[in-house]
Formats: C-alpha cells, sequence, structure tokens
C-alpha cells in the first residue's frame, strides 16, 4: 500500500471489481470531457492532413487572409477558457449549495450528471480544435486557408453558446428538492432490480461447510461492489465454497474479516492466495449507488432528518424524502433476503454473499425519520399510513419488521 494520508487514499478509493471500474471511468468528471477533447485534436490534426490534398473554394465564408483567421481562432480561444471557468464556477457553487442544505452524500449525483459533462466536453472540444486549427495555419498572407476546419470551429462555437443556454436552464433544475429526491430514487430502484429480484421467499439460507480459513481485510474502508462470479471461480479453482462475510456498504477494519473458506464435503480446500481476491471486492472510502441498495436509503433519510431539524424546519420537503422511501420499501417488500449464491454446473455451492436485510431499510426509512419528526403531524400520519401499506403488501418474512415499526409510531408522538 502506498505510504502516506495521500497515498491510502488513493489505495482505499481504487475499484477492483470489473464493473466498480466500468463505473469509476463512465460516472467520472473527466471522462466526457476528455473523450470530447481528445476527439476534437484528432478531427483538427486529421482535417488538416486531408484539407491539404482538398481544394475547396469556401472563400466567401471565411475571414479574409490568415491574418483574420488567426484573430477569429484566438478569440475564440479566449472565449471559451472564460466558458469554461464560469461552468466550473456555477458548478462547485451547486456543490457547496446541496451539500450544506441537503446532504454531503449526493454530490456524487452532480459530478455524475451527463449535461455537466457533455457542457464542459464541448466547451473543451471547442478550445482544443481551435488551438490545433491556430497552429495549423500558414504563415503567408497569399496561402490557402484550412475552410472546412474554421468553419467547423465556427459552427462549435455556436454549439458551446447553445450548450452554455440549456445548462444554466439544467442546473437550475436538477439543485431542486424535488429532482434531487426523484434522481435518489431511479438510482435506487435500478440498484434494487439488479440486486434485489424477484425471488422464491421461502428458500432457505445455504449453509456452506465448516470455514477452514479466513481471508482479512487488506485495508479499512467500505464495501461497494462484490464480484460473486470472480470469487465463485476461485472458489472451484480452489475446490472450495467462499463466503463473504460483510454486506455492501458495511464498513470493514484493516485485519478484520473479509471473507471465509468453507471445506466441501469430502475435499481439503487448495492453498487460497489473498491477492487472488483483489479483482473480486471494492472497497472504497465512500458508499456509492448500485448494488449498495441502502445508500439510496441513507441519502434520502438525510434529507429528510436535515429538513426536520430546527434551523430548517421544512416538513414537505421531509414528506417527499419519506414518500420516495415508502415506494422502494413497497418494491423491497415482496422480495426476500437469502444471500445471493452462485454454483458451478454441478450444481456445488461455491460463492455466497449477503444481502442488506428489508429489516435495514426499515431502520433507516421509518425509526430515523420518526426520532426527528415525531412532534410532526404531517410525519406522523404519513409513517403510519406508509406502515400500514406495507402491512398489506409486505412478504411474511418481513411482516414481523413492519408490525415492530407500527407499534412504534401508533403512540402520541412522544
Amino acid at each position: 500500500m502506498p505510504a502516506g494520508p495521500a497515498g491510502y487514499a488513493a489505495a482505499v478509493a481504487r475499484p477492483n471489481t470489473r464493473s466498480s471500474r466500468i463505473r469509476a471511468v463512465t460516472g467520472s468528471l473527466w471522462f466526457v470531457p476528455g473523450s470530447f477533447g481528445l476527439g476534437a485534436v484528432l478531427l483538427a490534426v486529421g482535417l488538416s492532413v486531408l484539407e491539404v490534398r482538398a481544394d475547396l473554394d469556401l472563400g466567401g465564408l471565411l475571414p479574409g487572409g490568415p491574418a483574420g483567421a488567426r484573430s477569429v481562432l484566438s478569440s475564440i480561444i479566449t472565449a471559451m477558457i472564460s466558458f469554461t471557468a464560469l461552468v466550473f464556477s456555477i458548478t462547485v457553487v451547486a456543490l457547496q449549495l446541496a451539500s450544506t442544505q441537503y446532504s454531503p452524500r449526493i454530490l456524487r449525483n452532480f459530478l455524475q450528471d451527463r449535461v455537466t459533462q457533455f457542457t464542459l466536453g464541448t466547451f473543451i472540444a471547442t478550445f482544443l480544435f481551435a488551438m490545433v486549427v491556430l497552429a495549423a495555419l500558414p504563415a503567408r498572407a497569399d496561402a490557402d486557408l484550412p475552410a472546412v476546419s474554421l468553419i467547423l470551429a465556427m459552427l462549435l462555437v455556436l454549439a458551446s453558446v447553445a450548450a452554455f443556454i440549456y445548462y444554466l436552464f439544467h442546473i437550475t433544475t436538477i439543485m431542486q428538492v424535488a429532482t434531487i429526491i426523484a434522481t435518489i430514487g431511479g438510482q435506487t430502484r435500478k440498484g434494487i432490480d439488479s440486486y434485489h429480484p424477484p425471488g422464491e421467499l421461502t428458500a432457505e439460507p445455504p449453509v456452506p461447510g465448516p470455514v477452514v480459513a479466513e481471508i482479512p481485510a487488506s485495508h479499512p474502508g467500505i464495501v461497494t461492489d462484490i464480484d460473486l462470479d470472480a470469487i465463485s471461480r476461485l472458489a472451484a479453482r480452489r475446490h472450495c465454497t467462499i463466503s463473504v462475510t460483510a454486506t455492501p456498504g458495511d464498513f470493514v477494519v484493516e485485519g478484520g474479516p473479509l471473507l471465509a473458506v468453507h471445506r466441501l464435503s469430502g475435499e481439503e480446500p487448495a492453498e487460497l492466495d489473498p491477492d487472488d481476491l483483489v479483482t473480486a471486492i471494492s472497497i472504497s472510502a465512500e458508499r456509492a449507488p448500485g448494488m449498495d441498495v441502502g445508500f439510496g436509503f441513507r441519502q434520502l433519510s438525510d434529507i429528510a432528518t436535515r429538513s426536520l431539524s430546527p434551523a430548517s424546519n421544512d416538513v414537505t420537503t421531509a414528506l417527499r424524502a419519506t414518500q420516495e422511501m415508502h415506494d422502494l420499501l413497497r418494491r423491497l417488500a415482496g422480495r426476500p433476503d437469502t444471500p445471493r449464491t452462485v454454483r458451478d454446473s454441478d450444481g456445488v455451492l461455491r460463492a455466497v454473499a449477503p444481502r442488506q436485510t428489508f429489516d435495514n431499510f426499515l431502520t433507516i426509512a421509518v425509526d430515523e425519520v420518526w426520532q426527528a419528526g415525531r412532534e410532526q403531524p404531517r410525519i406522523r400520519d404519513y409513517l403510519r399510513t406508509m406502515l400500514a401499506d406495507l402491512e398489506t403488501s409486505t412478504a411474511p418474512t418481513h411482516l414481523r419488521a413492519v408490525r415492530r415499526r407500527s407499534a412504534l409510531v401508533a403512540g402520541d408522538g412522544h
């Protein structure tokens, strides 16, 4: 592990599983602008080469001579730098406001916003394209100008202006609390459909064989992704079953148990190198949407409880966040908590990973909101209505947890 605080942070934040690496790249703030910038440079260089061999008569659409072209391209470069700085400034202000007013855990939503990324990408592409074309302009006053490149540079300026106007509209929309709550809800529903699919509610959880070894966490952090297929392939090669002891969203300490190796009946497992599991589990410095469905509930609960604090006293926002959690709970109410499993072609259990439980979701969505808002009649009434609805729609395995919360909120609010 790299030494020093910066090295530690880099090691903890490094995604390991394939899906987490893909999300880290495609969801990062730099990926789209970087792709746009690289594409603009390649396009400008390619056009410069092609236009040397082409004889296009577009002089009427171009500035007068190389001097005029240089003036136009220099103006474009200067304007794009200013535009880019302005977009970054607006984005930083939006992040600060959202972090202070709602929750610091929703910053990822702003950083992964595609409109912001495409706007920055358009500005960077225009800037780099104009800079390359400027460098390729001929020095002689009577030389032919790169006509297509100059026209495309002007079209990119128009595209940048349009992108900036739409960005101003978009950033004011996504900063609205209703949009933030709906975005979190949408992300969480995708996680529910992917990692908590409907299944057999009466199925018994699998019971692997006796534990013969434990693999500790190499560094502290939060489990964000578990590649159960990779774990199962390794277990098949080592003739054992491997179970994960932590659920997505759990914090693990360095040296604490992370995986357990189980003996199969009549078969002694081969020695397992912990380094073989590096790409199977991602441990990060912060929680992330996706496999960690509870992270969505955590964000919504944070918004609700902050809104119910004396400093905010915004019951409407708290109620809207609770309504979103109601929909998520109803989707989960008929789905099992049994662990995720992978078996090989012979039906042998190879990998087991626990799921986040429905009771845990209820703790975040009901207990915490009730603690913060039991003095508010609208919150009390809605929680009672929500739990009454869940009692009629939940699976028998979850009914006890729902009734326990119903008893909690059935009193007078004290």
